[in-house]
């Protein structure tokens, strides 16, 4: 009879993205190719001989740990799903819902380049990560189109729902001043992908979003996202605190 022993394991790495909070994070990786996140590898790990070859890949999978969702109760048997507008249960496994035994997250994202050696080490520049600033990677391995890929596949309940979009209007004022800004054309396909809770539908209500450094205002009606304000952000500077604004 197999001994079904437990394992131990630790972070690899840690990635480097422009949400430093979870509101406003893609609910999927992929959904907006244009984030950019750094992976990188703890002092342990940090060895070039390590990723050889993996420049030869354009896409990876990145194992994680749901580290903002730790929780002293415990895992949960069934969970609501956002996409159902937190109303419907499913079981757990049945979802990706961070409420899991084992809290650990899969994320398939494209491998821009790596940076083979530097002050830490190789890093690996990826783009459409789903992943809070600061997220713990277990394992990466590459993705392989033959064994990967599953056109065919049938997705259960997530086939009757549509990916809920919105169109974004950004004012003149704004969108003149931060339309050259390295983080404006991933903002507004982060924004497209609607960051409210399913369940809110208030037209007057004002929701932020901490990304890159700055604090994003905006409200949506009737399937549009209006951003009001594009504000300097404290949230960076004072995360270690607990504090964002």
């Amino acid at each position: 009879m197999p001994f079904y022993g437990t394992m131990e394991i630790k972070p690899i790495a840690h990635i480097r993205t422009d949400f430093p909070e979870k509101f406003g994070i893609p609910r999927q990786s992929g959904l907006s190719p244009e984030l950019t996140g750094l992976v990188v590898f703890e002092e342990e790990f940090r060895v070039p001989a390590a990723v050889e070859g993996l420049e030869g890949f354009s896409h990876i999978w990145l194992l994680w740990e749901f580290s903002a969702n730790r929780r002293s109760s415990g895992w949960q048997p069934t969970v609501r799903p956002p996409r159902l507008g937190g109303n419907s249960y499913m079981g757990v496994f049945a979802t990706r819902a961070p409420y899991r035994p084992n809290p650990l997250g899969l994320s398939c994202v494209r491998l821009e380049k790596v940076i083979p050696d530097g002050p830490e080490g190789p890093v690996l520049v990826v783009r459409g990560a789903d992943l809070m600033d600061g997220t713990p990677i277990y394992d990466i391995k590459p993705y392989i189109k033959y064994a990967d890929s599953h056109p065919e596949a049938v997705c259960g309940y997530v086939d009757t729902l549509a990916e809920r979009t919105v169109k974004v209007v950004v004012p003149d004022e704004i969108r003149l001043e931060f339309e050259d800004e390295p983080f404006y054309k991933s903002l507004l396909d982060t924004l497209s992908l609607d960051p409210r809770p399913s369940y809110h539908d208030d037209p007057t209500r004002v929701y932020g979003m901490s990304y890159a450094a700055h604090n994003v205002k905006f409200t949506v009606a009737e399937g549009v996202l209006t951003v009001v304000a594009i504000e300097p952000s404290t949230c960076y500077a004072e995360r270690s605190r607990g504090i964002c604004k």
